[in-house]
């Protein structure tokens, strides 16, 4: 799954912390769902996405099969 999450971020002015406070997880969550080390539950996903303002398809999508 790929995300635009560290992008919105840097956009919106928000640090890593900051973030994390909003939707209620540690900076280190935020961390890892940027690198792609950890997908967000569904709910996750939603409070980050409202944080945004955006649809969920604008933040996160599934890597398309490249064979």
């Amino acid at each position: 799954m790929n995300n635009k999450v560290r992008e919105l971020r840097a956009r919106y002015g928000y640090s890593q912390e900051t973030l994390a406070k909003a939707v209620g997880v540690t900076r280190q969550t935020v961390a890892a769902i940027e690198k792609g080390n950890y997908i967000p539950s569904l709910l996750l996903g939603l409070k980050i996405c409202e944080v945004f303002q955006l649809k969920m398809e604008d933040v996160f999508w599934l890597e398309e099969d490249k064979r």
